[in-house]
């Protein structure tokens, strides 16, 4: 302590009175020794304090020295067999490195990651053998959000664990046939393998912190007993430039959640160079994290470097390590121990006297913190126990240890995944393996009996801590009642002569019914992201609260209205603030809580459509990864429904991202009836049928007239599309006009202009997922052009529109890629015409909007009229008319180009 101290003045400048600075030090020395580092912090912050107020300019710091943060005196003793534990992560890396080289050496396009893994491989392996809990009926498990690339690693584990076989090491990255192992961490891969998918960067720590989250309030809520459950999430330090990897540690803090454990391996290297080769990630971390409020512990220098660092009584020693920068550090580990002599210890002549009785081998085996067992072990103990605060853990690694010239410590490690005879002939000598030289060309994976001591070990390891991880959860053992339709009668009847409301107003009674349900209240779970008075849902504060888990510690300033902000420590809600990241990550968390708790939960996250999709395609993605199973509600959607915000407001593409992702199904009702039946099938989907798939619904804030429900219905609004109704029987003229979302009842009043202007007939259809109807057509498609001798198939959409007449016309809020998903599924020999809102959003009324992106019902009436005319069956004279008669102006700029 002494040494840090003296490291301070050092740093601040000359001490004019060396002996006053002395007896201070000396002071507190004592009370360190007698009365323990608390007393002696809150001396210290005392003093700090009677200076500021007194005047004296004090810097903030957030950091300490660069050295471990736990004192060798103060380290707990890993208890396990270390000796046994080093031979079965020296057989890991070895299989980790076979499997990838294999790969690539059969296929040169497949690629691979052994760096990664092999610098954290002690990390994993204290972890795995001494601190992760598998479930059992005492425990719920907890939770490992992997680092992506250093996937070869556990499945090294696995095999040995006899989880995996031969074939499949053989078959990595080999998925097609079914027989292979992915990539990174995918559960839609192996769904019973992986809990989280960590790749793209930066998605794991953001989603463990609001897993960590909201195991919190599962248990806060009586739901599940969660509070002897860890997350723990990997990540790298390049990973850190993430913008998610860091934006959610103030939410970490601010809730107390002390179950999450964030490591972060700090190898000092991304894949093109040094992380920070001109300053200190770790450092740099330290201060990120320490001034958001988490519990910091530096893991830096391996044992070796104790006695040099008791030695150094001047804080010398401890000023150069300060100094130094990261590109100078993965220097030192990419050469040799005489380099190391030279180029650090060099830089200060009583260092060179430190090391005068040190062998350049003996230099070269000062290793980092992070490959010590004990080291991480005591680390891993301090995280596991400590209370009231995230723990993030700043473990200093070397890329590729073990990897030799190949790849350790140099820019290239990160990708190398081809190693030649002679690297591969090092790296078992290294590690010791009982390959002979004979065999090393096969690279022939290791496995001693399982009646090795080893092997004993490492399945007793883990027979105590509940057994084998990762594993997931593919289905829930709970079992749920679903509400039947009739559930939702306020919704499914038409309103009344004169009520008007919206498909949003629509949804919240959909919420309201559910969270009276018996069986399914409590687990419906709300995600807002400050938008709720937008949507109408304010309601719902008063009604079942806010989550915090510190309640309320204020008198709302609302008090006195009914709708009144109400946060509450078993708050049903849970209220992001303005944070799609975090609304989507809470979603995830509750989507997927069918698997990581075996508790069914529904969450409904609602958000602007616009700020949905586009900032969160990725959590998207990963949640399809992740098998999750909810409802995403994009409210105020399509590019013309909000007036008065413009054009980062509007939105005309989110359907089209919906429409990407396979297990995602997504719906732009028009009608509450619509929305409820909707809702109600997926809950019978993903609760009762316990299907992986999600919902996206897109609600809007236009107030109509509901029509209600008509029999028969339901399964055309579920399968996309159905006819809402017929033109005139006796018309001589007629069109198809589809429509959905608010624009559909922009071709409903085309039908009426139609008949009454022109005399021709419009049968108009509702199409709630054009989406669906697409993909059903793409299945056809593709079963008739493998099953050619067989009776072909007749996609939906073909079927309801190969009895018709007429052309058909598609309008809709989005883009017209949206509609021309089903083009190629139109009877053959038929007009197909689409509108769309392709183009920048504009601020005006709903009523300018459309007549700006052509699609109100004008333009619809004109594109009918225009479809009959190409046809031959009106003169096209009467299209000129009718542009005439509504007034459009034919020199107007396209939308799209202004």
């Amino acid at each position: 302590m002494s040494a840090q101290l003296n490291q301070v003045t050092t740093q601040i400048g000359t001490d004019p009175d060396m002996q006053e600075t002395k007896e201070w030090l000396d002071a507190l020395e004592a009370v360190l020794e007698n009365e323990g580092p608390e007393r002696a912090h809150y001396l210290m912050e005392r003093m700090v304090d009677l200076a500021r107020r007194r005047g004296a300019q004090i810097p903030f710091s957030s950091t300490t020295a660069y050295v471990n943060t736990i004192p060798t005196k103060q380290e707990a003793h890993c208890p396990g067999n270390l000796e046994y534990e080093e031979r079965l992560r020296s057989w890991m890396r070895w299989n980790a490195m076979a499997m990838v080289v294999k790969a690539n050496r059969a296929d040169g396009d497949l690629g691979g990651h052994l760096s990664s893994f092999a610098s954290l491989a002690n990390m994993l392996g204290i972890g795995f053998n001494h601190f992760w809990h598998a479930p059992t009926a005492d425990h719920g498990g907890d939770l490992l959000y992997i680092q992506g690339h250093s996937s070869p690693g556990v499945y090294a584990r696995a095999f040995l664990e006899g989880r995996l076989t031969e074939e499949q090491m053989l078959n990595f990255r080999k998925e097609v046939d079914g027989k292979g192992l992915s990539s990174y961490p995918h559960p839609k891969l192996m769904p019973d393998f992986w809990q989280f998918p960590t790749v793209s960067m930066g998605l794991g720590p953001h989603m463990a912190i609001y897993q960590a989250r909201f195991l919190k309030y599962l248990h806060a809520r009586g739901i599940a007993k969660t509070d002897n459950r860890k997350i723990w999430a990997f990540c790298g330090d390049g990973e850190m430039d993430e913008p998610e990897s860091l934006g959610a540690i103030g939410l970490a803090a601010r809730d107390m959640l002390d179950n999450l454990v964030i490591v972060v391996n700090c190898n000092l290297q991304r894949l093109d160079g040094p992380v920070r080769g001109n300053t200190k990630i770790i450092q740099e971390l330290e201060g990120e994290f320490r001034g958001a409020g988490w519990n910091v512990v530096k893991v830096i220098w391996g044992p070796g470097w104790d006695a040099l660092l008791a030695q150094d009584k001047e804080g010398i020693l401890q000023r150069v390590m300060m100094e130094t920068v990261d590109g100078e550090y993965q220097n030192y580990k990419a050469k040799d121990g005489a380099y190391v002599r030279k180029h650090f210890f060099g830089k200060h002549p009583k260092l060179l006297e430190m090391v005068a009785n040190m062998t350049d081998d003996d230099i070269w085996r000062l290793t980092r913190g992070g490959h010590d067992p004990h080291k991480i072990y005591a680390a891993f103990k301090i995280a596991q126990e400590h209370k009231g605060q995230p723990t993030v853990l700043l473990v200093k690694t070397i890329k590729g240890y073990g990897m030799g010239k190949s790849g350790e410590a140099r820019n290239t490690a990160h990708q190398t995944k081809k190693l030649d005879d002679e690297a591969i002939r090092e790296m078992r000598d290294r590690f010791s393996l009982p390959i002979p030289d004979d065999k090393l060309a096969d690279i022939p994976f290791f496995k001693p009996a399982d009646d090795a001591p080893e092997m004993v070990y490492l399945h007793e390891r883990r027979k105590a801590l509940g057994g084998y991880l990762p594993q997931r959860r593919q289905k829930s053992e709970e079992t749920l009642p679903v509400p039947g339709l009739d559930a939702f009668k306020n919704v499914l009847e038409a309103t009344p002569e004169g009520r008007e409301i919206s498909t949003t107003q629509a949804f919240v009674r959909v919420i309201s019914t559910l969270l009276k349900d018996p069986n399914l209240g409590q687990r419906v779970v709300p995600i807002l992201v400050d938008e709720s008075r937008t949507f109408g849902m304010e309601g719902l504060f008063r009604q079942i609260g806010i989550y915090n888990p510190k309640g309320q510690l204020y008198e709302p300033v609302d008090k006195d209205q009914v709708m009144y902000y109400r946060e509450d420590k078993a708050g049903q809600i849970l209220q992001e603030g303005i944070n799609e990241a975090g609304g989507m990550s809470s979603w995830i968390a509750a989507a997927t809580s069918y698997s990581t708790n075996d508790r069914i939960m529904i969450p409904f996250y609602t958000f602007y459509s616009m700020f949905g999709f586009q900032r969160i395609g990725d959590q998207v993605w990963a949640s399809a990864d992740m098998r999750a199973r909810g409802f995403l509600m994009g409210g105020t959607a399509g590019r013309t429904t909000l007036n008065g915000e413009g054009l980062q407001h509007e939105d005309g593409h989110s359907h089209i991202f919906a429409a990407t992702i396979p297990t995602c199904m997504p719906y732009d009702p028009t009608f509450s009836h619509e929305v409820a039946v909707i809702i109600q099938d997926g809950l019978r989907r993903m609760i009762a049928n316990q299907e992986d798939v999600f919902y996206y619904i897109t609600i809007m804030n236009e107030n109509y007239a509901q029509p209600g429900i008509k029999p028969g219905q339901e399964e055309g609004i579920l399968k996309g599309m159905y006819k809402l109704q017929e033109g005139p029987a006796d018309a001589k003229l007629r069109v198809q006009l589809i429509g959905c979302g608010t624009i559909l009842r922009e071709s409903i009043f085309a039908a009426e202009l139609l008949a009454n202007d022109w005399g021709v007939a419009a049968d108009v259809w509702s199409a709630p997922s054009l989406t669906l109807v697409a993909r059903d057509g793409q299945d056809a498609e593709r079963w008739n052009m493998v099953n050619p001798s067989k009776e072909q198939r007749v996609p939906y959409v073909t079927s309801l529109m190969q009895d018709t007449d007429g052309p058909i016309v598609a309008t809709t809020d989005y883009m017209r890629a949206f509609a021309e998903q089903i083009r190629a599924f139109m009877p053959k020999g038929r007009t197909y015409k689409v509108l769309g809102t392709d183009g920048f959003g504009r601020s005006d009324s709903r009523a300018k909007l459309r007549e700006f992106f052509e699609v109100n019902r004008y333009y619809v009436t004109v594109a009918a009229l225009k479809s009959l005319a190409d046809e031959g069956k009106i003169d096209v004279s009467v299209v000129e008319q009718a542009i005439a008669k509504y007034g459009i102006d034919a020199n107007k700029p396209n939308p799209v180009t202004q």
